[in-house]
């Protein structure tokens, strides 16, 4: 698909040797439905074979750096190419849901974690859930002072979001309290904690994270890719990915629970309980 057609996302090439991919949906808070995730994935496809491009920012429009998945979205992926292995995403049973949920949630996210260039995500206001497996691949994290990160899904009957690296990005007890309390961890908890790199005014967020992809686009292609994947492999070596699929199957555990018990992927009594906390 070429980037005229994209609906959802903007590319943009805002500095030599770096590529900027924005989020497009303000008006829903970049809530992320599958064609918005495909988009995203044509645009780092992009920008990971342009020989030009040494340094990739992923932004986002808007006041809100993402709501999360699209809830009122379908599940139909008749429209979509696949990217991974997975297939029978219209199968009956646990099949076809776990499927969807493999490539989309899981599958894309480790593709944009190892994109071998560097990526920055250049983040405002709220980043809940979903929206965190759209931060969290990416290599570092510049944020406005107002951005706040949570995963309150736990109130849903599931034991958080799918791409589910929490302890590695929050540490062991951060990651515990944001998934038992569901409450937003500030920019400056996240700075505490390693989870984001810099923490600016809003009003400065893009020129810094621009600042940022323009210093490190100045070393060579080949050091960054090395430099990024000695990092990467030393998470591996410590078991992430493994973890993230351990807790994807424990993740399919809650889905099959609440549709015994209520007909639905999600404990519906969840949504009220995170909008009485928001």
């Amino acid at each position: 698909m070429a980037d005229d057609t994209w609906e959802h996302i903007r590319y943009e090439q805002p500095s030599e040797r770096v590529a900027r991919i924005v989020l497009a949906r303000a008006q829903t808070a970049n809530a992320q439905d599958y064609q918005m995730l495909s988009e995203l994935n044509q645009a780092f496809d992009r920008a990971a074979r342009d020989e030009s491009v040494r340094v990739i920012i992923l932004a986002a429009d808007g006041n809100h750096f993402s709501s999360g998945h699209d809830l009122r979205a379908g599940t139909d992926m008749s429209d979509i190419d696949p990217i991974g292995t997975w297939c029978c995403f219209d199968s009956e049973g646990a099949e076809g849901y776990m499927a969807t949920e493999a490539e989309m949630y899981v599958g894309l996210c480790w593709r944009w974690r190892n994109i071998p260039k560097p990526t920055i995500a250049q983040v405002q206001g709220k980043v809940i859930a979903g929206g965190l497996m759209l931060v969290w691949p990416m290599d570092l994290v510049v944020c406005s002072e107002d951005a706040t990160f949570s995963d309150p899904v736990v109130a849903f009957g599931v034991n958080g979001h799918e791409y589910f690296t929490h302890p590695y990005e929050a540490g062991a007890r951060l990651a515990k309290e944001m998934l038992f309390t569901g409450r937003a961890i500030t920019s400056h908890e996240a700075l505490q904690h390693g989870m984001v790199n810099q923490v600016v005014p809003r009003d400065e967020l893009e020129s810094a994270a621009l600042a940022m992809a323009e210093h490190i686009a100045r070393r060579p292609m080949i050091g960054l890719t090395l430099a990024k994947q000695s990092v990467n492999n030393s998470l591996d070596a410590m078991g992430m990915y493994t973890a993230i699929q351990s807790a994807f199957g424990l993740h399919h555990v809650g889905h099959n629970h609440n549709l015994r018990l209520f007909d639905s992927l999600v404990d519906p009594a969840g949504l009220q309980v995170i909008r009485d906390e928001a």
